[in-house]
């Protein structure tokens, strides 16, 4: 279950932690139990920061086997509110070692303004979280609410491993990962970085926070404030950290929209690398430079200053004043629109092949979107999958010519032009068909499937300069050549502008050009 690669790496991470942890078992029997004993035990052995003892249970935990995180602070036993419900391994194996590292003192991947934020809550907040352990995207929101646990006594968050616990995957219908409860009922589906929870959990509850620490300390005046940390932003961040200036990075997670691509095969001068590891060598390269990151944050408002400057106000409540700004935030996956999208989202409705395939093995499911994300989600379905339908609205397929090829080689892939997908239906809280029209002879012809993927592309996420910018009809940030907006000093680059053809080489060059126009702007102030 776990080889000794992944117990040598325990045993180094551990030398990072100030404090011991100890795990406490659930009681009672399942045919898992003894493997998790097992699995837990050689963690544990590796070091002895972390206790482990299978004969003392908590009858409060709620199953046999899920265990909690347990702190050792001055001499007391605190409970951290991390619990795991399975074993974590896969990709989960890392939140278990975060959450081991956090509560036994290692630092937090929090922005300080966050964790202030956090302690504020006021409310009692059950999470409970369903996962794959193949699903790439569960992580970092398994890890973001156990942070969120660790900082606040009235917060807990609960891992589960929804193959080990198909009964309540049922009951919830839950087609789709990672899923998140809060206190029993739905409160998210699939990737949601820290500043969005955040965000959804003010719009839950406008009471939740305590009062504010007037005396909180906040940024000086910025040169620059980059907002948004895609391939664009880390570009503009870099070239305008080298020219000497005072940079703030402003994002909800480095990498943006790149972190959840898979295979990416057309950057220049690298054949092949993923969008994890591209983040990665983001984050490692704005590290080498003197950047102010402020990660899984977000700007709620841009307003001008009595001196034409601009102030920036974070969800957080911190607000800090800058010379110059570069927008740089990217787009989000584009919705269809149509009836029974958005109340099935989770439920048989997914916009992530690779994290919600595996719930449809043996199935039949539809692909709504013939470019390059459509087909290519059409192909790692096809290996999971009985059937996979590809719908298209234009009378031609968008997609590079080499996906077309492979995707017509497979015997489980069909693909149907000029369809305009009317509605998504669903039987017993499940999606059970799909209706398109035929664009040729206006028909509507109706699918069963069990699921739908929706790949059409991106909306631009500009919905916080609504008003203060002009953007064009499609919501994009119009610029002229040097990346300026219609505002003196702000500049824009990326996939959030009127630039055509939204590729990661493009963007770092806009970010790069954006950073170039605003150092020109600021020496000739």
């Amino acid at each position: 279950m776990i080889d000794q690669s992944l117990l040598d790496a325990v045993k180094s991470y551990s030398a990072n932690m100030t404090r011991p942890i100890s795990f406490v078992l659930g009681s009672g029997e399942h045919s898992k139990r003894a493997e998790l004993v097992d699995f837990l035990t050689k963690i544990a052995g590796t070091t002895d920061k972390i206790n482990f003892d299978a004969q003392a249970n908590d009858d409060t935990l709620p199953s046999p086997i899920s265990f909690k995180v347990i702190n050792h602070i001055d001499g007391a036993l605190m409970d951290t509110g991390i619990v795991f419900s399975g074993i974590p391994g896969g990709h989960e194996f890392t939140s278990l070692i975060l959450a081991i590292l956090q509560a036994g003192g290692h630092t937090l991947k929090l922005d300080e303004g966050i964790q202030k934020l956090i302690k504020r809550f006021n409310k009692p907040l059950q999470f409970q979280t369903y996962v794959s352990l193949s699903c790439h995207s569960c992580p970092e929101v398994v890890q973001a609410l156990n942070q969120f646990a660790l900082l606040n006594d009235d917060i807990s968050n609960e891992m589960i491993d929804g193959a080990l616990f198909q009964e309540q995957v049922e009951a919830n219908n839950i087609q789709g990962v990672p899923a998140v409860f809060l206190n029993g009922k739905p409160f998210a589906n699939g990737l949601i970085d820290t500043a969005k929870l955040i965000e959804k959990l003010q719009e839950q509850f406008p009471d939740l926070l305590a009062e504010a620490d007037d005396d909180a300390e906040q940024l000086e005046q910025q040169d620059v404030t980059i907002i948004g940390a895609g391939p664009a932003g880390v570009a503009a961040a870099i070239y305008t950290a080298r020219k000497g200036l005072k940079v703030t990075m402003v994002a909800d997670r480095i990498g943006g929209q790149v972190k959840d691509t898979q295979d990416i095969e057309n950057l220049i001068s690298v054949p092949l690398t993923t969008g994890s590891e591209l983040s990665a060598n983001f984050e490692k390269h704005l590290r080498e430079y003197n950047i102010t990151l402020k990660e899984h944050v977000s700007v709620k408002e841009i307003s001008e200053t009595a001196d034409e400057n601009y102030s920036i106000h974070l969800n957080t409540g911190e607000t800090f004043e800058t010379r110059s700004i570069i927008l740089a935030t990217g787009a989000q996956w584009r919705k269809l629109g149509v009836a029974g999208e958005e109340e099935n989202i989770g439920k048989g409705v997914a916009f992530c092949a690779h994290c919600d395939g595996p719930f449809f093995k043996g199935k039949d499911i539809a692909v709504v979107g013939g470019g390059n994300s459509g087909i290519e989600a059409a192909l790692d379905l096809a290996g999971i999958v009985k059937h996979v339908t590809v719908l298209e609205f234009a009378d031609d397929l968008k997609a590079d010519q080499v996906l077309i090829n492979k995707a017509k080689e497979k015997s489980n892939i069909d693909i149907i032009t000029s369809a305009a997908t009317q509605e998504i239906k669903a039987t017993d809280g499940k999606v059970s068909s799909l209706v398109y029209q035929d664009r040729n002879s206006n028909d509507n012809k109706e699918l069963d499937v069990a699921g739908v993927f929706v790949q059409i592309g991106l909306i631009p996420n500009t919905e916080f300069v609504k008003g203060f910018i002009d953007l064009n009809r499609f919501g994009e940030i119009e610029i002229d050549e040097r990346c300026r907006t219609d505002r003196k000093g702000i500049f824009a680059c990326g996939d959030v502008t009127t630039v055509p053809f939204k590729q990661i080489n493009i963007a770092m060059g806009e970010g790069s050009k954006a950073a170039l126009s605003a150092f020109e702007y600021l020496v000739m102030q």
